[in-house]
């Protein structure tokens, strides 16, 4: 039975995609939900699945075309999987045909092709088994690939380029890639985009946090207690006292939102893309950092949903990660504020007349200065400050 493959259903905010990879080719045997093709669109990266186990029969759109909406991208033959396999070349890969009924993510695939892992000897601990790029980065080979491995390094590098020469690759933008620049653009064109900047002494929360860390992530299934956790309760305690910096503007009109949508900033391979934690002023500091590390894994797989991203009143993002020290961060609109962390660096500090070595952090605080005025941020941003230096008031709500 012939089944058309369909692009899937695009939210009213996104006009087209476009095909990034086809993972399999035409004639090729494909089980039920293996991934067959890739969309890339300018928030996400789609995967369509195999809906039973089949053959791949047509490719209706190659790479790099684009497609609309429920647009057919390709025809696919179920059942023809069975007459496939019995092929004499299908009949030679028998003992790695059982490798078959593992389900793989496309940037697990891309990481096994790299390190040369058999998918096989993976084990995948995504739903329903699907190995996951995570599970690639984690497996350990067996006792033997140490030998292999070892014998690598002698093989001779191939070098496709002469030395000296000067080369150049040009590549197409991706989509991904074209909306964050076009983002950054309406940022800076169309708002009025002011930053203020302050330090927080981080050692209170690094005491606490090395004080309950193992009991908290035995308590918790797991989730380990990281810095985010707490900025993020902080920036939902500030932004109850300085709600004009939770608000938006739409034309001519200022609207107030009665809760607290976080975006926290995800940097992936594709690009940075920004999850929001919905309503997160209700959270526990357990399930906003469950959340942050379920939304980074999603991130590195491709993984993310529309509605992952869409939404946010406010958005925290952490250029500390990389050692940066200082930044401005870029709003991300229609919200009018974004909180910047910054690297953690020992500096000597003035404290009660004394220099004591303390943990520091620089906040950066950009904001549009068409609706929030600067007392109001500064003010923000000393509100951050304080909640830090003493975590109690995060749970006293003082």
């Amino acid at each position: 039975m012939s089944i058309e493959i369909k692009a899937p259903t695009f939210p009213e905010s996104v006009a087209d995609g476009s095909i990034a990879t086809w993972h399999k080719q035409v004639g090729e045997a494909v089980l039920r939900d293996e991934p067959l093709v890739d969309i890339e669109t300018d928030k996400v990266v789609l995967e369509v699945v195999a809906p039973a186990d089949g053959v791949l029969k047509e490719i209706l759109k190659s790479e790099g075309e684009t497609v609309l909406s429920d647009e057919m991208v390709a025809t696919f033959e179920e059942g023809g999987a069975a007459s496939a396999a019995s092929t004499p070349a299908e009949a030679e890969a028998a003992p790695a045909v059982s490798a078959r009924n593992l389900k793989i993510s496309p940037a697990a695939r891309k990481m096994l092709e790299e390190k040369g892992v058999d998918a096989a000897a993976v084990t995948g601990t995504g739903k329903g088994g699907v190995i996951t790029k995570e599970d690639v980065v984690n497996h350990k080979p067996a006792a033997s690939a140490p030998s292999a491995a070892a014998a690598e390094p002698s093989a001779p590098v191939a070098v496709d380029v002469p030395a000296g020469e000067r080369v150049e690759k040009r590549v197409p933008m991706t989509r991904l890639r074209k909306r964050i620049a076009e983002r950054l653009l309406e940022a800076t064109h169309t708002t009025a985009m002011l930053t203020t900047f302050n330090e927080v002494n981080m050692k209170p929360v690094m005491d606490l946090r090395s004080q309950y860390k193992d009991l908290f992530e035995k308590s918790h299934n797991g989730t380990r207690l990281g810095f985010m956790g707490f900025f993020v309760k902080a920036a939902c305690e500030a932004l109850k006292r300085f709600p004009v910096v939770n608000a938006s503007i739409d034309g001519d009109d200022v609207v107030y939102h009665g809760f607290q949508d976080i975006g926290v900033a995800v940097s992936t391979e594709k690009g940075l893309v920004v999850p929001v934690l919905r309503d997160a002023e209700n959270m526990s500091m357990a399930k906003i950092e469950e959340k942050i590390r379920e939304y980074g894994l999603r991130a590195k797989d491709g993984k993310l949903s529309m509605e992952d991203m869409t939404g946010g009143t406010f958005t925290i993002t952490n250029g500390g990660v990389f050692g940066s020290l200082l930044s401005t961060p870029i709003l991300n609109p229609p919200q009018t504020a974004i909180l910047g962390m910054h690297k953690i660096q020992d500096r000597p500090m003035a404290v009660n007349g004394a220099v004591v070595i303390l943990p520091m952090m620089h906040l950066a605080l950009s904001y549009d200065h068409r609706l929030v005025d600067g007392k109001d941020a500064v003010q923000f941003l000393v509100a951050i400050k304080d909640l830090i230096e003493d975590p109690a008031r995060i749970l006293l709500e003082v």
